[in-house]
C-alpha cells in the first residue's frame, strides 16, 4: 500500500490511483490531518478510524457509490465518529517546480495578522510569507508534508494572482499544491494561468479545541 505522501507525489505528477470505484483508508499521517480526497472514481479517507466501519457507513448511503464519500450523510456520520467538524470542499491544484527565482519583486515578511495568513498557520507547518505589492503569498507544509500555497490580491493590477502562484512554483523544488473553493472562478483562473492543473477534491475534519501541526520544512 502506498504511503500518503507516496500518493499525493505521484498524483502531483499525473499518475493518479486507479479509477476503478475503489476506496482506499489510510490513517492520518498525524492528529492535525484528518478528511477525504477524491480524484476521477477513487477516493482517499483518511482517518484513525477503522476502515471496516468506514466501508459500512459508506455502503449505507443512498446514493451513487462514487459520490457517496463527499455525501452529508457519510460526512456528518465521520464528524460524528471523530468529534471533528468539516472545513469546506475545496478543489485541488498542484503543479511542478519551476527554476527560480521569481521575477515578481517578494518580500519575505516574519509575522503578520494577515486573515490568509492566519488561515494557513492553522493548517499548515513551516509557513513563510511574502508580500508584493497589492498581495500576500503564503506557503507551508500541509497534508501529507505536501507544499501548500495560499495567496490573496488586494490590488498590484491585472495578473498579479497569476504571477503571485506563479512564484511559488519558484520558491520551492517539490510539487506545489492549491486548494481553491469551486466558486472561487478568479482564483481558478490565476492557478490555471500560472500553470497549475486540477486534479481532484478534498475536504478536512479539523479537531475541535485546535489541532497540533505535523513536522516538516519548506525550502
Amino acid at each position: 500500500m502506498e504511503t500518503l505522501p507516496e500518493l499525493l507525489d505521484a498524483v502531483a505528477r499525473d499518475r493518479f490511483p486507479p479509477a476503478d470505484g475503489t476506496l482506499t483508508v489510510l490513517p492520518q499521517p498525524c492528529h492535525r490531518d484528518a478528511g477525504v480526497l477524491a480524484f476521477t472514481a477513487h477516493t482517499v479517507v483518511l482517518t484513525d478510524e477503522d476502515p471496516a466501519w468506514v466501508r459500512a457507513t459508506l455502503a449505507a448511503v443512498e446514493c451513487d457509490p462514487l459520490a457517496a464519500p463527499m455525501h452529508p450523510r457519510f460526512l456528518t456520520a465521520l464528524m460524528d465518529r471523530t468529534g471533528r467538524t468539516a472545513e469546506t470542499v475545496d478543489a485541488l491544484w498542484a503543479a511542478a517546480p519551476l527554476p527560480g527565482p521569481p521575477d515578481l519583486p517578494l518580500r519575505e515578511i516574519a509575522d503578520t495578522g494577515h486573515p490568509r495568513v492566519v488561515r494557513a498557520r492553522r493548517r499548515r507547518d513551516a509557513v513563510r510569507v511574502w508580500t508584493a505589492d497589492g498581495g500576500v503569498l503564503v506557503v507551508g507544509r500541509g497534508v501529507g508534508g505536501r507544499v501548500e500555497v495560499a495567496l490573496e490580491v488586494d490590488g498590484g493590477g491585472a495578473g498579479l494572482g497569476r504571477r503571485l502562484a506563479l512564484a511559488a512554483r519558484q520558491l520551492t523544488d517539490e510539487p506545489v499544491w492549491a486548494q481553491v473553493s469551486p466558486g472561487n472562478a478568479r482564483s481558478a483562473r490565476a492557478f490555471l494561468a500560472a500553470g497549475y492543473r486540477p486534479v481532484g477534491a478534498e475536504l478536512l475534519l479539523s479537531a475541535r479545541g485546535g489541532s497540533t501541526g505535523c513536522s516538516g520544512s519548506c525550502s
